[in-house]
């Protein structure tokens, strides 16, 4: 799992998902429908502090942990 996150005048507004999960059938499909809602949830919260997504907890860790640490490289 490896999000990218573009921050201009102190906000973050966009965060795209560069690497989801790959493995599994079952596994891609909920990474490509969890995908989106963490992209949505992060932009209306600035930050990596969202809710679990239903049904895709270790798709959100990923892609909270990959968000968290390009937040933490930005400066952010």
């Amino acid at each position: 799992m490896q999000v990218s996150v573009t921050i201009v005048n102190g906000a973050i507004t966009e965060v795209t998902p560069l690497q989801l999960t790959n493995r599994g059938g079952r596994s891609v499909a909920i990474s490509n429908q969890a995908a989106p809602i963490l992209r949505s949830e992060v932009l209306a919260a600035q930050s990596a502090s969202v809710q679990n997504v239903s049904g895709a907890t270790y798709t959100t860790q990923g892609y909270l942990r990959s968000l968290q640490s390009a937040l933490d490289t930005a400066g952010f």
